[in-house]
């Protein structure tokens, strides 16, 4: 990774390019790569290019608060999900006007969840005379994370109509509905705790009992988790 950082910092110097970034990379690939360019005084990476939407919002596990606190910008690819949520598609998959997704379903989309956001997005989109997939688009230049969209009209009437969702502005009642049907499934793992299953704590540092009733801890103990966490979403 370093050679790659000092040929990216050369171009930089030599004015070749202003800034440099990455594209459909992990957290921890960049993080690592910001550390190196501080160590070594390097360019670092000041955008992350990938898939991101509103039914489609997994970077936001990792990606996205890493992001915030380095102070990396997100560019979007696909902000319609192939097409899937410009409203033009029913719950069965298919399209009066035809579309990409009937022959090439990419990106990989959970359908019912991104259908149930096209049925809030429509809501909202009909009573600001707008197209539910502005408002898709409108969503994502209100996230903080994102600088920039990358859109993929076919045709001229697409492109004024994506264009046109820049001056759209969403109110707090509409995001919270937005998020209501779009925000992540809680992700429970090893070493997290949110108010669900249960988790005993064993300690060495306290002889005070670790649940009621029970009797003071003695003698020489490690420090032990013990917990039981629901299944996987």
């Amino acid at each position: 990774m370093e050679e790659m950082l000092y040929a990216l910092d050369n171009l930089v110097q030599h004015g070749h390019v202003r800034y440099i970034g990455v594209s459909n990379w992990a957290a921890w690939q960049i993080a690592k790569a910001l550390g190196i360019s501080e160590r070594l005084g390097l360019a670092r990476f000041a955008s992350l290019q990938a898939y991101y939407t509103i039914a489609g919002r997994d970077l936001e596990r990792e990606l996205v608060p890493m992001m915030q606190s380095e102070g990396v910008g997100l560019m979007v690819w696909s902000p319609l999900a192939g097409g899937l949520l410009s409203g033009k598609y029913g719950r069965d998959g298919q399209s009066e006007t035809g579309g990409r997704r009937l022959e090439f379903d990419f990106p990989p989309v959970e359908k019912e969840r991104a259908f149930d956001c096209v049925d809030v997005m429509r809501t909202i989109a009909e009573s600001k005379g707008v197209s539910v997939a502005q408002i898709a688009l409108a969503w994502l230049l209100h996230q903080k994370v994102v600088t920039s969209v990358i859109i993929g009209a076919k045709r001229v009437d697409q492109l004024d109509d994506n264009i046109a969702a820049t001056g759209i502005r969403l109110s707090e009642d509409e995001l919270k509905q937005l998020d209501a049907v779009s925000a992540l499934r809680a992700n429970i793992r090893a070493g997290c705790w949110s108010g669900r299953g249960n988790i005993v704590v064993i300690s060495s540092h306290s002889n005070n009992p670790p649940f009621p009733g029970g009797a003071p801890l003695t003698g020489a103990f490690f420090p032990a988790l013990l917990t039981k966490f629901d299944p996987p979403l």
